[in-house]
């Protein structure tokens, strides 16, 4: 079996890679059936040489290549006819922008295989979700200094790795901040390590209503903390991630007490909003910064107007009209929804990234353990959605999605 490790084509560029040249090279030693071709990319944070010294073959040319894998969406002219692919589509939630994506695919017969989708015991088995709640925290204390002049930390992504990320925050003096985050996944987790290793100290929900600090506190919230059964009844987790629409927000009181709120949960588009407009106009809302660390426009919180991008990730809030404001400017709430925030740090995230493909998903895509893992993530194939998917058929034929 040839797998082909395609050159990113998304605009803007992401330098992150499925699999490191280490990760080839231990692959291809286990499993002697396997090989690899490297597409030649001189903007990759893995360079072409790295490959080339552990032996890994470079070619522009994949047409021998059996699995293509990417990280982003793959620009149109580029799939292959009849391949199978790994990346990430963007199209599962009826992403408008990735209609003709999803067209193309079924056109040309290509069985996509989707990384979101890949899970075991109904957990998912890779993600970058880690580093995006890191960078994303790391993001949102830059945010703050930039905003209040206290301090200046240079962009993630001038850092070599975390651990330059990480030394620039312990140079710096963060104090009597409030920070809120909502989620309990691998993004909130990242984000915590970030706020741990600034020197920000973890309390309790309760805690953090009740009382002011003189020292920088952050609390984390699981969805018991955030919504409840619109019933009244008593909160139960999976009811909730099975029946989001029979919930509703609670989150409100955390807004008149914290200064930062890094969004950090799954939002589920049955799920109630966290916040609405109005409630961004209450005379006792406090938060000044808002990182949107999941994302989703128009989703949880509705001040994530747009996406913005890692050289530009700030941009105004403005409360009164709900529309974008200049950045800064009296009364404006700081944004940061930066979508592809693991790209700040690619060479970490790609070998973390890198270790979960190697150990779950490349023994499936080979057939040496669960095919369920790959099966359960196929979108599309051989011209047809499949029938986890065929809810997309709307989306597709130009009667669903948005407008």
């Amino acid at each position: 079996m040839k797998i082909g490790i395609i050159r990113e084509t998304k605009i803007p560029h992401d330098y992150r890679v499925p699999l490191t040249p280490i990760h080839c090279r231990r692959i291809t030693d286990r499993y002697p059936e396997v090989s690899f071709l490297v597409q030649p990319d001189k903007s990759r944070c893995y360079s072409d040489e790295e490959y080339r010294n552990l032996e890994i073959v470079l070619s522009e040319d994949m047409d021998e290549c059996d699995i293509l894998m990417g990280i982003k969406e793959v620009s149109l002219d580029r799939l292959i006819s009849g391949k199978t692919y790994l990346f990430f589509s963007h199209t599962a939630k009826k992403q408008f922008h990735n209609r003709e994506l999803l067209r193309e695919i079924l056109r040309k017969k290509i069985r996509l295989i989707d990384y979101e989708f890949l899970t075991k015991n109904d957990l998912r088995v890779v993600a970058f979700g880690r580093y995006a709640g890191i960078v994303g925290a790391y993001n949102a204390l830059r945010g703050y200094g930039k905003m209040s002049g206290y301090y200046e930390l240079k962009p993630a992504w001038q850092c070599f790795d975390k651990a330059d990320m990480f030394k620039n925050l312990r140079e710096v003096v963060i104090s009597r901040l409030k920070i809120v985050i909502t989620g309990g996944g691998r993004v909130a987790h990242g984000a915590m390590e970030t706020l741990i290793s600034a020197g920000i100290r973890q309390i309790n929900p309760d805690q953090f209503l009740a009382n002011e600090f003189n020292y920088p506190v952050f609390t984390q919230l699981d969805p018991v903390y955030y919504v409840q059964r619109i019933d009244k009844r008593k909160f139960d987790l999976d009811h909730f991630f099975h029946f989001p629409q029979e919930y509703e927000s609670i989150f409100l009181p955390y807004t008149t007490v914290a200064d930062l709120y890094l969004v950090c949960h799954y939002w589920d588009p049955r799920s109630p909003r966290m916040l609405t407009t109005e409630d961004y106009r209450n005379k006792d809302f406090r938060i000044r910064l808002i990182a949107d660390i999941s994302c989703d426009i128009n989703g949880s919180v509705p001040s994530t107007l747009r996406a913005s991008n890692i050289q530009d990730p700030f941009y105004g809030y403005d409360p009164l009209t709900g529309k974008e404001s200049l950045l800064f400017s009296q009364g404006s709430i700081t944004i940061m929804a930066v979508d592809n925030l693991p790209g700040e740090l690619p060479r970490d995230s790609s070998y973390e990234f890198g270790d979960q493909l190697e150990s779950e998903v490349i023994p499936a895509l080979i057939g040496k353990s669960g095919q369920d893992i790959i099966k359960n993530a196929v979108i599309a194939e051989n011209g047809f959605l499949t029938d986890r998917f065929r809810y997309l058929e709307d989306f597709v034929s130009n009667s669903g999605g948005e407008n």
